[in-house]
């Protein structure tokens, strides 16, 4: 057998739609008031793409990530208790390897494109580690949400690279 280079080692096209009115799609992240809409889910290099919508205000989660992680705000507005900007819809962010923030919302909400390169390791008031969630987890979290809204466990094969 010959391979194609150009084909056989490609992944499928992804093309998903980053807003989405339908509630079931948007899967509620730890915190009440704060949701995700997943994009990607690359189970080759443990990344993830989601969109977080935050309508609520105050400390979200103080966590940190080995790898870089991008950032594009949509729309609203939010901030990290350690800065003193605050990142607005157009605004893009890149955070090193390391960083640890604490992710602040802001009155009137957010959705921000997040592309993050591997685990993101949540942590307590001292920096202690407290969790974790990786493309794995993450999988797994949206699989649970689609199946209880009747979405099927199965609908998050479509993001899954």
């Amino acid at each position: 057998m010959i391979l194609n280079r150009a084909t056989d080692f490609r992944p499928a096209e992804l093309l998903a739609r980053a807003r989405s009115d339908d509630p079931r799609e948007w899967v509620p992240a730890a915190k009440e008031g704060v949701w995700m809409r997943p994009l990607m889910f690359d189970t080759n290099a443990g990344a993830w793409v989601n969109v977080t919508r935050i309508q609520c205000e105050g400390k979200i989660t103080r966590h940190a990530h080995p790898s870089p992680v991008h950032a594009y705000v949509l729309s609203g507005e939010w901030h990290y208790a350690e800065r003193d900007w605050v990142a607005r819809a157009g605004d893009f962010l890149v955070e090193p390897a390391g960083d640890v923030h604490t992710l602040i919302g802001r009155p009137g909400g957010s959705e921000t494109l997040f592309n993050i390169a591997s685990t993101l390791i949540e942590l307590d008031d001292d920096g202690k580690p407290v969790g974790y969630a990786d493309v794995f987890t993450r999988i797994e979290q949206a699989a649970a949400h689609f199946e209880k809204v009747g979405l099927g466990r199965d609908y998050v094969r479509q993001f899954i690279r």
